[in-house]
């Protein structure tokens, strides 16, 4: 989950504030998405329409932006946000519903799921099965590899959360791709899952932050793991023993969406149209190896490096799109019965985290290296989790 302070000024705002015709607000969250974001699109815009981008940054959360859609009018006019927030926001009036022929893209240039009623998509970013070449003697190609035990030995990585895991678990149990939410909706389903987990449980080592993958790799805990791509594309320079195999990957996107009541929505559109055109897709992609959600912008990028994004036709034919209406609506439930099934994890002693959990009355927690530990009675009250998003 980001963590950065609500709204923070960012001094990256996109130049040209002195020959600007107007002004428009974009909001992102911050860090390397928003130096990545003026790059690409920020300064471009401005150089190209006058219209000034001052950026700001904020935490994912929407108490302003509901402040804003009881106000006259909006001081934002763009908004980065993800598929959740995306989809809460437009249902509950925080966004406005989009005209279409007002941006000046065809929905044909854009890969499936970029498209919502309130959202353009941004990029698409991916969890695939990323794993250690100098450790096994074969490459693993799909998740049901995680569950061959004999051919793939070593300890490996889950996320420790039922979205995604779940998930996995049910196309390594052979499910189709396009079968797979209809299956969890069921008890049956959501049973085959755990029991498909119970079949690995002592064998793995659970994470739950976006860069645990790739360091558990480095430092030799795991043999394989879902990892977030964009992580391992960092580290692949430095370590060509990380390796990724793409079949049936997750994904999902980030959108752009326009807050309700903003007074700047003729050039908010006009942004995304800009923000969304191939040639500029490419400069981001090229800044960040998240996927263009326009497909031209692929053949504009060097071959090796789309081969590594989420939205390359080789990636993404046969990748599940992460259906967030089914979390909304099924994702406590499930969390629940999953937080009860998987060990705890340790408390670092080191930790100041007041985003804690109580052992819950169990005996042993699981260490970071996948050794279960017992629970001292002089032990801490509390066990560090974090639930881990996709973090930027």
């Amino acid at each position: 989950m980001k963590t950065i302070a609500c709204a923070l000024v960012c001094a990256l705002g996109a130049g040209g504030a002195a020959a600007a015709e107007s002004t428009i607000t974009a909001i992102s969250f911050g860090r390397a998405d928003q130096a990545a974001l003026t790059h690409a699109y920020y300064r471009p815009f401005t150089a190209a329409t006058g219209i000034d981008v001052k950026s700001l940054s904020y935490d994912g959360q929407t108490t302003e932006l509901k402040q804003m859609a009881k106000a006259d009018g909006a001081p934002w006019d763009v908004i980065q946000v993800e598929s959740r927030t995306l989809q809460l926001g437009c249902e509950n009036g925080l966004f406005e519903k989009l005209d279409y022929s007002r941006i000046a893209i065809a929905k044909s240039d854009f890969i499936p799921g970029a498209l919502s009623e309130c959202g353009v998509g941004i990029f698409a970013w991916s969890v695939a099965l990323a794993y250690d070449a100098d450790k096994l003697k074969t490459a693993p190609r799909s998740w049901a590899d995680i569950w061959n035990l004999a051919k793939f030995p070593g300890k490996r990585g889950l996320r420790r959360s039922a979205k995604y895991t779940l998930e996995i678990a049910l196309l390594a149990d052979g499910v189709p791709v396009e079968n797979v939410y209809k299956v969890l909706a069921t008890k049956e389903g959501v049973d085959r899952a755990f029991r498909k987990l119970d079949g690995i449980k002592d064998h793995v080592i659970w994470w739950t932050s976006a860069p645990d993958p790739q360091l558990y790799l480095e430092d030799g805990r795991l043999v394989m793991t879902p990892a977030y791509t964009l992580w391992l594309n960092r580290e692949q320079a430095r370590h060509s023993n990380l390796r990724v195999a793409w079949n049936k990957s997750l994904y999902d996107v980030d959108s752009w969406a326009i807050p309700k009541n903003t007074g700047k929505a003729s050039d908010a559109y006009r942004f995304i149209s800009f923000a969304s055109q191939g040639e500029n897709q490419k400069a981001f992609s090229q800044e960040l190896a998240y996927g263009p959600t326009n497909k031209k912008a692929l053949p504009l990028l060097d071959a090796a490096l789309a081969s590594t994004l989420p939205s390359a036709e080789a990636n993404l034919g046969d990748a599940l799109k992460i259906d967030t209406a089914f979390w909304i609506v099924h994702g406590e439930a499930l969390e629940k019965r999953f937080d009860n099934w998987a060990p705890q994890l340790c408390a670092q002693q080191t930790d100041e985290d007041e985003d804690a959990v109580d052992y819950k009355g169990q005996t042993v927690c699981q260490d970071n290296r996948g050794n279960l530990r017992k629970i001292e009675s002089d032990a801490p009250a509390t066990a560090t989790y974090h639930q881990g998003a996709h973090v930027h």
